[in-house]
């Protein structure tokens, strides 16, 4: 007979041998296992989270899209959604104003050029990429060419300016609160946005400066703001009184705990889009002089802040909704994932279309962008700067007599290529946003504040009232 343990024991084994039937068949590569939830039926090998959804089925969470929702289950889901409540008391906010900043569905009409009577959702990555290599190699070719046109026009004065400055050496030395993180790649960047500012004169140390003048001093309002540690380095090295940090999400971690923490620091968190922000209606904000700062805005939230700040760009439905933008004393964003970029969001389109550049190009060129990470920024040799594509090396794949298609030139191009065009392209979304800039009045230039070596998202947009030359 089996003794009781023997038996406990097989019956454990019986019990695993059940479990490992009825789970998930989905490889976890990262965790080198299969995921352990249940499978949704006797007929399906996955579960819940891993099943293979229908195209036809489900459909975005009209309330987040960022999840999907069968169909059939709508009416149910926005009823007790997760996120309904929050957007409920969002709505009810004075600076809540849905879609302010998103760019107008209009704009096409506006500047002379064609549009379809619907609107179009957001452009994904994948669509671009196959709008891209349905192209003809001659299609191809040529917007190529037209990319280095432009951008041997428009983006000669990008210059380099890595600056670290003396009121961000507490920073630096590490001398700081040690529950704060520290990652060296991080403090360095956000240092040289400080760093700029203050050489561009919108920013003043405060060592010797009167903390009670709310013009060497003034607001901070950071778009995109996540954990807030730019924010956080601006109130120790600046001495700024009061901030505003404008993000969609919510984050642990965040450096609200430390800032709170100084007794002569105002600090205000507006969990919106920026998309939907009415800066003008943020009640504590009125009549303050206020600084603009965003580190590595994704896409088209660069845009979307730029028409949050500078709000003479509206049309005069929006006006009963907008106040003069007098009291923004200065502006910096460093730009980022221009891939994701809109060109519903894009700031300045009619700039792009006098260049002759459609809307279907400027998916390219955003899709484009992506490649500038394809390189080895490390590397002393690359210059990310050349405008010579070489298309001789496309010209030979069409000398070589074999069916070539612009999938295959893409995917044949060296890195190097590829790492410069997706610079060139890059370069020349932020110029348009640069050029937007001074048309609204401003002083305003576009710098490479960091080396590629530390990131290759390293563009950066200055901007400042001419009165504070």
């Amino acid at each position: 007979m089996y003794s009781l343990c023997v038996l406990t024991q097989l019956g454990k084994v019986a019990a695993e041998n059940i479990m490992e039937e009825t789970r998930c068949k989905f490889w976890l590569p990262k965790k080198n296992r299969f995921c352990s939830n249940a499978r949704l039926n006797d007929s399906s090998l996955f579960c819940g989270n891993h099943n293979r959804r229908t195209d036809g089925q489900w459909i975005p969470c009209p309330i987040d899209p960022s999840h999907s929702v069968l169909k059939e289950n709508l009416d149910g889901h926005v009823k007790r959604c997760p996120l309904l409540k929050q957007v409920r008391s969002l709505s009810q906010q004075p600076f809540y104003h849905k879609g302010i900043n998103a760019g107008k569905e209009d704009d096409e009409e506006e500047l002379g050029a064609v549009t379809s009577t619907a609107v179009e959702d957001n452009v994904t990555s994948e669509m671009k990429r196959n709008a891209v290599h349905s192209m003809t190699v001659p299609e191809f070719c040529n917007l190529i060419k037209k990319i280095e046109s432009v951008h041997a026009l428009i983006c000669n004065g990008i210059c380099d300016s890595f600056k670290i400055p003396e009121a961000c050496g507490m920073w630096i030395k590490r001398e700081i609160d040690r529950k704060l993180p520290f990652q060296e790649k991080h403090v360095t960047q956000q240092a040289s946005i400080l760093g700029n500012l203050e050489e561009f004169g919108v920013l003043k140390n405060s060592v010797g400066v009167n903390q009670d003048d709310e013009k060497a001093t003034p607001a901070v309002v950071e778009f995109g703001a996540g954990r807030g540690y730019l924010t956080q380095m601006l109130a120790d090295c600046y001495g700024t009184k009061r901030v505003f940090l404008v993000e969609r999400k919510s984050y642990k971690l965040k450096a609200d705990r430390s800032l709170r923490q100084k007794e002569s620091l105002t600090i205000e968190r507006l969990r919106i889009d920026i998309e939907d922000l009415d800066l003008s209606a943020v009640e504590s904000l009125r009549n303050v002089p206020y600084l603009a700062i965003g580190k590595h805005l994704c896409g088209p939230a660069t845009d979307l802040a730029l028409r949050c700040c500078l709000m003479e760009q509206y049309t005069q439905d929006n006006v009963e909704h907008c106040s003069s933008n007098n009291y923004i004393r200065g502006l910096s964003i460093a730009t980022c994932c221009h891939h994701h970029c809109q060109w519903k969001h894009y700031t300045n389109k009619k700039h792009m279309l006098n260049l002759g550049i459609t809307k279907e190009e400027f998916h390219a060129i955003s899709w484009f962008t992506s490649w500038a990470v394809d390189a080895d920024h490390g590397l002393d040799h690359l210059d990310f700067t050349d405008s010579r594509m070489h298309l001789e090396s496309i010209e030979k794949e069409l000398g070589s007599g074999l069916p070539v298609g612009v999938e295959d030139i893409v995917r044949n191009m060296k890195a190097d290529e590829r790492a410069v065009l997706g610079f060139m392209c890059k370069q020349i979304i932020d110029a348009g946003r640069l050029m937007w800039m001074k048309e609204q009045g401003l002083e305003a230039k576009l710098v490479k504040y960091v080396p590629s070596s530390i990131s290759p998202e390293n563009h950066l947009l200055i901007a400042k009232l001419a009165s504070l030359s």
